[in-house]
This record gives structure tokens, sequence and C-alpha cells, in this order.
């Protein structure tokens, strides 16, 4: 465990795996931290060296009020990334994570080695279900919203098979800082990268879960169609979060992407 104030930000972030391999970041979802991608860092870190962070206004990060956008956002996952010393490196992007990503991808094209993008897309999600969210969690807190928002994560067979993991994830949206999460809603109620990521140059795989109710497989597949040489997986079994609930799936398809275009 780290901290660093990046950007005037007092950033937490953590590093495994082989400090000798080729860098891989990974960028969180809404309303989760870099324990996300524990599974990942696991299997994953035996070949790359790995850099996990808790995103502007989630988990152990400073949650300063709003306004957040995506700019922003990639400007911490870079100022991070030159903390670190790293020249270049690949980035895996969940829900928001991935839009950050496809925004670093836009703007520091030679730092990425490769991109994968996870259950996301150039524009997520209208802005009056935004603002209604973003209400809702400032009238109630954000457990106000914790059960409707299992519900969009997690397939019913998670929800049913998996009762304490479910309580788990639950905690940890419950856990984040009202402020911090609805700025977050607002930068992605704001973000449309739909004109911009024609210009992708790094390789790219993009994925979803089968049964993702915030990024349905068709939106993702869409934004797929956008970047120049993008594959598209679609993830079996799988709703909104497959680090949680498909992560050797998950882990098996980066694998190939990095093996196949990082070299190492």
């Amino acid at each position: 465990m780290a901290f660093t104030r990046l950007n005037k930000l007092l950033v937490h972030w953590r590093e495994t795996g082989r400090p000798d391999a080729p860098a891989l970041i990974f960028a969180n979802s809404l309303g989760t931290d870099c324990r996300v991608w524990d599974e990942m860092a696991e299997t994953l870190g035996r070949d790359w060296r790995i850099v996990l962070y808790d995103k502007r206004g989630h988990g152990l990060t400073e949650a300063p009020p709003g306004p957040y956008n995506i700019a922003m956002l990639a400007d911490d996952l870079l100022a991070l990334a030159d903390h670190l010393g790293l020249l270049s490196f690949a980035v895996v992007g969940l829900s928001i994570g991935g839009l950050i990503a496809q925004q670093v991808a836009v703007h520091a094209p030679q730092r990425l080695t490769a991109l994968v993008l996870a259950d996301t897309a150039a524009q997520i999600g209208a802005a009056e279900s935004w603002n209604a969210r973003i209400g809702a969690v400032t009238q109630s807190g954000v457990a106000s919203i914790a059960d409707a928002v299992m519900q969009r994560w997690f397939t019913p067979a998670f929800h049913a098979a998996r009762p304490d993991a479910l309580a788990g994830w639950r905690a940890m949206l419950c856990s984040m800082s009202a402020t911090g999460y609805t700025a977050a809603c607002a930068a992605l109620r704001d973000a449309d990268l739909t004109g911009r990521i024609g210009a992708i140059a790094a390789p790219t795989l993009v994925v979803a879960g089968e049964g993702d109710q915030s990024t349905p497989p068709e939106l993702v597949r869409a934004t797929a169609s956008l970047i120049p040489g993008a594959r598209f997986e679609l993830i079996p079994c799988c709703g909104h979060i497959p680090p949680a609930e498909q992560p050797d799936f998950l882990a098996a398809l980066i694998q190939a992407h990095l093996q196949e275009y990082v070299h190492v």
C-alpha cells in the first residue's frame, strides 16, 4: 500500500507482480476500489508488472468535490505512470475505467503498448439517468441505490450461488464517498468519446459480460467496431464485473492479448 500526492490529489496505489516485466495498469469501475482486480493481479502478476490504484473519489484516494471529467481522471492515471517511471504500459479499464483507458489511448498514444476495455463504451447511459442517480445519492447516500446496483452488476446465478460474495461487493459500494461517487457519475454523464476513438492505435481487446445490464453487450460491441482492428469477446455467465464473476476467463483473455502484442 502506498500513497502519493499527484495532481494535488492524494492517490492510493500498489504495485505487485514482476518488477522487471512490462507494466500493466488497471483502472477500476464506478463504485469499486482497486481490490476489484485482486484475482487478476495474482494470476497475471506471474508475467507482468501490475499497478493498481484507486481513482479519484474512490477507495483510499481522496474525494475532492467535483466536477470531475474523464480527461482529469486520465491525467491522474498518467501522473501515476510518470511517478513510477513508466514510459510505456498497457491499460485494462472496467466501466468508467474503460473510458479513462480510452482517453489515455487518444491523448497519449505513444505511451500505450496494448489496451483492454471491459464492459465499457465510448458513451455510457443517458444524462437523465445519471442525474437521477446523482440526486438519489446526494439526498439519501450510496446505500440507497446499492440493491439496484447489485442487480445490474451481477447475474441472477451469482446472486443465488454466492450470497456472501454479493454482500461483500455491496459493502464495498456502500463504503464509497458520496461526494466522489456523484462526481464520477457526472463525469460519466458528460463523457462522449464516440468521435475520437477511431484514432486509437494500440492493439485493443474489448470484452463484455453476456448478462451485463449496465453496459449491454451490443453497446460494448458497437464501441469495439469504432476502434481500428479491435477484437470483441463475450464472457459467458457474467454481468458487469467480470473480475469478480468470471476472473479466470477474463485473465485468460487479457493474458493472450498481451502475449500477442506486448514484447516481454
